[in-house]
């Protein structure tokens, strides 16, 4: 069964990832346990060899031998971390590229219960046929790359035993012999039985069958993805270059990551410590990271992390049939919602949750951008003859400054905008070197009246003579 923990670490907390290291079901110790611990018994096995069972001159050779060694996995003459990053990236892309593909009639069942019509036998048994045929299409792709579900239906009289198909069809399908896969057949009958159901009026117009043909074209493809996914897999030269990378630069660190003799004074080998910490963590995680490859790269077998194919097909079946047959045109009844007479309500919130009200609604991250007077001058070619008249500010500018304002932001404290701007009809402002009048404030409003701060309120708008 998949294993999933995305509720635990749906907030960001103290130890939240680290509590999912105690784990053991989908971990990486259940993955790469038995490599580990055999690569800890023949690192003791070489180290007991050196140690004890060498003569001194057979130590000399192995010292030497291990210094040779260790010179080539502390290079980049094995590159393990270029191989296996670019690897498992595109096993996790292969990977995530089949869990979109998976096939689900959700689209196609919606299609059918809006499109076939008729709540007689006639019209229940198309509509409930129509989406047999897609799921049994579904069953035999999946049966055909999934060993979960070929284990649940081995031959085709099991899913003939399961109700997907008929023994009649299933007569009618092996009579047509083809030496490839035929799990696209139950689709050809779909649209020859969607065909039908035009011809009898049970689909009432052409664009209704067109769209029942594109929802199953789309159904289609999906499950031909999925079988391609399984015929053309990563090239096995590159599979091949990667382990043989890996196993070989460990296979080196075996000899050349041992503690020597300090008496003798090699370089790097003052301490002897024994256990190789540090060789141990680096085997645990590049290895890890190669059993992660191998785990993703088919996601179809019985491992604990790989797709749940047969309760995907449970569900698909059941959510289809439900769709189409007992919920085709049983509705509840049409009737006046809670804040029928209420022209501006909110939902309620909980306790728990009641602290996001006072939350401010998100409206631009430009909203409360602040622009200096001369960001806010229109400015128009100087050859041309200008005339200036104030532009009331209304809708949001005038509003948003208008908030300015109340708020003290800027450099006005005080009056609200559209006092200010109605105020300007007693005032008559200076005019500027070009001939353009710019609207005033009066001195009462107790504002400085500079040039720059008068151009905040009002706008000049310019226009050719």
């Amino acid at each position: 069964m998949t294993v999933s923990y995305t509720l635990e670490v749906a907030d960001a907390k103290f130890g939240g990832f680290s509590k999912l290291l105690f784990r053991w079901k989908g971990s990486i110790y259940r993955l790469l346990y038995k490599e580990f611990l055999m690569f800890c018994g023949l690192y003791i096995f070489f180290s007991v060899f050196y140690r004890f069972l060498l003569t001194p001159k057979q130590q000399d050779l192995f010292e030497r031998i291990a210094l040779y060694c260790d010179q080539f996995t502390n290079t980049s003459f094995i590159p393990v971390l270029f191989v296996l990053g670019f690897y498992v990236t595109l096993a996790f892309n292969r990977w995530w590229g089949q869990y979109t593909s998976f096939p689900l009639p959700d689209n196609l069942m919606m299609a059918v219960s809006g499109n076939v019509h008729g709540t007689d036998e006639r019209g229940r048994l198309l509509r409930r046929t129509l989406m047999r045929y897609a799921n049994l299409s579904s069953v035999l792709i999946l049966r055909s790359i999934s060993t979960r579900v070929h284990k649940r239906f081995p031959t085709l009289e099991h899913i003939v035993e399961s109700g997907f198909m008929t023994s009649l069809e299933l007569k009618k399908f092996e009579s047509h012999h083809s030496d490839f896969n035929k799990y696209w057949m139950p689709l050809t009958w779909f649209a020859n039985l969607a065909s039908r159901a035009r011809e009898e009026g049970r689909v009432r117009d052409d664009i209704a069958l067109r769209l029942l043909m594109d929802e199953l074209n789309n159904y289609r493809a999906k499950c031909s993805l999925l079988f391609h996914y399984d015929w053309i897999s990563i090239p096995l030269v590159y599979t091949q270059v990667v382990t043989a990378a890996v196993y070989s630069f460990f296979g080196f660190c075996l000899i050349g990551r041992q503690f020597l003799n300090p008496a003798k004074g090699y370089k790097n080998h003052q301490l002897d410590m024994y256990v190789p910490v540090f060789t141990l963590l680096q085997f645990f995680f590049y290895t890890g990271w190669l059993k992660v490859g191998e785990l993703i790269i088919n996601p179809f077998g019985e491992d604990d992390d790989d797709f749940e194919t047969n309760q995907l097909i449970d569900r698909n079946i059941e959510v289809s049939m439900l769709a189409v047959d007992d919920m085709y045109q049983n509705l509840p009844p049409t009737l006046k919602d809670k804040h029928w007479e209420q022209k501006h309500f909110s939902v309620p919130y909980t306790l728990s949750t009641a602290v996001e009200t006072l939350r401010p609604a998100f409206k631009g991250s430009t909203y409360d951008m602040r622009m200096s007077a001369e960001d806010l001058e229109i400015h128009q070619p100087e050859d041309a003859p200008l005339d200036a008249q104030c532009l009331p500010l209304k809708g949001s500018v005038g509003n948003g400054l208008d908030k300015l304002l109340q708020r003290g932001k800027g450099a006005f404290r005080g009056g609200s905008l559209p006092s200010l701007i109605d105020s300007n009809e007693d005032y008559e402002g200076d005019a500027d070197a070009e001939g353009m009048d710019v609207c005033a404030l009066p001195p009462e409003a107790g504002i400085s009246t500079t040039k720059q701060e008068r151009a905040l309120i009002s706008i000049a708008v310019h226009h050719a003579q």
